[in-house]
């Protein structure tokens, strides 16, 4: 992974944590990571007259990231219901790049070199000793808050693997983003419509301005990731862009008042050593 690509994909996490934590704190979180994601649509709109249109294999991958990225986002809803920002985020994302990489090594037959394979060991430790004792006092989280993570993880796994494949096989990573955002973006406007009724759509017009901006920031991050896992192995971005991890650390602290413990800068340190090691290897 060369530095560009190193520092590229952590700019991305950054940018990955900030919409998270914007859409924890909404009232209805349904609504607004629904919003988000055909904000993501309606900003990558301008730019598919600008890239290639996907050939017919090409498709296929896009469908499946549909249905992945919507069985991810209806989990992650539920996993922010039923845990805080500190716990739930980083156990719905910490696991994800191990079954990243063995599903890569099995699937794909891209096994990465061993201090970078050691780096996203202790790169995904630490995200889970973060969830499990870096919350509340207690230091537990609730049964129904890691059930929604762990689903919540198997989707991730989908999805990027989906991605990083999709985007290989396009003409270029940013026809794959561009056309994936729509795609997904109109499967989205569907599934809210069934849900919850033309009743939602008010609600969601009155925030267009929040939908928009997480939406860009959430396409932006994301265009990164797949631009990335064309030039890189799929676990190995996958691992680094955890280090959001960190970054929702902080916004946890500082903007939701979420308490900081010694479990908590114990595994910050673990995450760092593990992006320290996925750099050198």
């Amino acid at each position: 992974m060369t530095t560009a690509v190193f520092l590229a994909v952590l700019a991305a996490a950054a940018m990955h944590a900030i919409w998270n934590a914007l859409i924890k704190v909404r009232l209805d979180r349904f609504a607004s990571i629904q919003l988000m994601t055909i904000g993501m649509g309606v900003a990558a709109l301008p730019l598919a007259g600008l890239v290639d249109v996907p050939a017919g294999r090409v498709w296929l991958w896009i469908a499946a990231s549909v249905a992945l990225h919507t069985g991810y986002r209806l989990f992650l809803v539920k996993a922010y219901a039923n845990g805080d920002l500190a716990q739930t985020y980083p156990l719905a994302r910490g696991t994800a790049p191990l079954l990243t990489t063995l599903a890569a090594a099995v699937i794909l037959f891209e096994v990465p070199r061993p201090l970078a394979i050691f780096g996203i060991v202790l790169l995904s430790a630490g995200t889970l000793l973060m969830s499990f004792r870096g919350g509340s006092p207690a230091g537990t989280v609730g049964g129904r808050a890691v059930t929604y993570a762990l689903i919540t993880s198997l989707f991730v796994t989908g999805y990027t693997l989906t991605d990083g494949s999709g985007a290989r096989l396009a003409a270029t990573a940013s026809s794959y983003a561009v056309w994936l955002f729509v795609t997904d973006a109109a499967s989205t406007l569907v599934l809210v419509l069934f849900l919850r009724g033309r009743a939602i759509v008010p609600r969601m017009l009155g925030e267009w301005r929040a939908g928009l901006f997480t939406g860009a920031l959430a396409a932006a991050a994301y265009w990164i990731a797949m631009w990335a896992m064309t030039t890189a192995p799929i676990a190995s971005v996958a691992a680094l862009r955890e280090t959001s991890i960190l970054f929702a650390l902080g916004i946890s602290v500082v903007a939701l008042r979420e308490p900081v413990t010694g479990w908590r800068v114990v595994s910050a340190v673990a995450i760092v050593a593990g992006v320290v090691a996925l750099r050198l290897g």
